[in-house]
C-alpha cells in the first residue's frame, strides 16, 4: 500500500497484521481522490482543508488528502494495533505537525473542530456510519458544508437518506459521498 499522488506520492504505508483492519485499496483510493479533485461538487475544496479520518486504520485516506493539498488531518481510531501503525505511517510521511491522532470510539467522540471532509471506513456490515455521523455532528466535528465519504460493504444498506453525490462499487466495498446540507 502506498500514497497514490501528490507531494507524498510513492510513500509506503504499513498495515496491521490480522483482519481487524481493512485498508482501502490503492485502486479505490485513486478513484475516490480523482472524484474529490475533479468532480464539480468537490473541485478545489480539498486545498487547505481540515480532514477527519474516522475508523482511520492505517490513515491512508487522511494521508492521501494531506498529500493532495489538505492543510491538516485528524485521525480517530480505537484499535490499539491500528493506532500503532497509524502513528508509524504519519511519521514515515513526516506529517506529524499536520496530524492529530485521537484514540477514541467514534460513537462517543470528544468535542472537535469542524472538518470539511469526513472519511468513514468502518467494519463492513455493522451499519456504523449513521451513528458515527450523528455523534460526530453533535460533537462539532462536521462542518455545515462538509463532504461525507463513507466506504461500506457492497451489500450494505445506504448509510444516509440524503441524495448521494457519488456511489461507486470497488470489489467488496462501496464508496458513497454526500453532504449534510
Amino acid at each position: 500500500m502506498r500514497i497514490i499522488a501528490g507531494r507524498l506520492r510513492g510513500r509506503r504505508l504499513e498495515a496491521p497484521t490480522g483482519d481487524a483492519t481493512r485498508p482501502t485499496s490503492d485502486r479505490a483510493r485513486q478513484a475516490l481522490f480523482d472524484m474529490l479533485m475533479h468532480a464539480p461538487w468537490a473541485e478545489g475544496r480539498l486545498r487547505d482543508a481540515h480532514v477527519l479520518d474516522v475508523f482511520a486504520g492505517t490513515g491512508a485516506l487522511g494521508l492521501e488528502a494531506l498529500s493532495r493539498g489538505a492543510a491538516r488531518a485528524t485521525f480517530m481510531e480505537n484499535n490499539r494495533p491500528a493506532l500503532a501503525v497509524l502513528r508509524v505511517n504519519i511519521a514515515a510521511c513526516k506529517a506529524e505537525d499536520l496530524c492529530r491522532v485521537i484514540a477514541a470510539d467514534v460513537r462517543k467522540p470528544p468535542r472537535g473542530t469542524p472538518a470539511r471532509f469526513v472519511f468513514l471506513d468502518p467494519p463492513y456490515g455493522q451499519a456504523l456510519v449513521p451513528t458515527a455521523v450523528a455523534s460526530l455532528t453533535a460533537a462539532g466535528w462536521i462542518a455545515p458544508d462538509a463532504l461525507i465519504i463513507a466506504e461500506i460493504g457492497a451489500e450494505d444498506a445506504l448509510p444516509t437518506e440524503a441524495p448521494l453525490l457519488a456511489d461507486r462499487n470497488f470489489g467488496a466495498g462501496r464508496i458513497c459521498i454526500w453532504t449534510l446540507s
